[in-house]
């Protein structure tokens, strides 16, 4: 038998003695079968598994942005409801000023009054005493002077009471001049 390598039919890569080729052509059904067998369902088992991480990591991500969409809807709601009750609790605050104003108005209205009134009640009695005082002092001056200028002394009270009630008198019915 003759070398094919000589026959110069498959040029350089052609294997010199037929047996080589035999040898190479079941070596490579061999390893085919050990690949299909072993490697190839190792292959698509890790393919399988990569391919499931990464579903699931897609999943897991679709499932956080969801979680933090309801996350964020539910601050949103939050934060509204706060306002609302923010402004609720400004509101009742301006009433409870107001109140407490209206009320503090009135007491200081009051005492106020209160201070009035005393302060007239006061007046009231100076002026009657003032009066009291004056009626004595000028009674008693006028019936001194009457009393030098008639030349007796004029001892009887009750006429020297209705004399100094009615000079008083007629001295409170004459316009006070300016």
């Amino acid at each position: 038998m003759l070398p094919l390598a000589e026959t110069g039919m498959f040029g350089p890569l052609m294997p010199e003695h037929i047996s080589e080729l035999v040898v190479g052509v079941v070596l490579f059904i061999v390893i085919f079968f050990v690949v299909r067998k072993v490697v190839v369902p190792r292959f698509e088992q890790m393919y399988t598994e990569r391919a499931d991480s990464i579903r699931g990591g897609i999943e897991r991500a679709e499932k956080a942005e969801a979680d933090a969409k309801a996350a964020l809807a539910l601050y949103k709601h939050r934060l509204a409801g706060a306002e609302d009750e923010a402004a609720m609790i400004r509101d009742a605050a301006k009433a409870t000023g107001a109140q407490i104003q209206a009320e503090m108005r009135n007491k200081a209205e009051q005492d106020a009054d209160r201070i009035l009134a005393n302060a007239r009640t006061q007046v009231e009695a100076e002026r009657s005493q003032a009066m009291d005082s004056l009626r004595k002092d000028v009674g008693t001056m006028a019936t001194t002077l009457a009393g030098r200028i008639i030349g007796e002394t004029l001892d009887d009270d009750a006429r020297v009471r209705r004399t100094v009630d009615s000079f008083i008198a007629s001295l409170s019915e004459e316009p006070i001049r300016r």
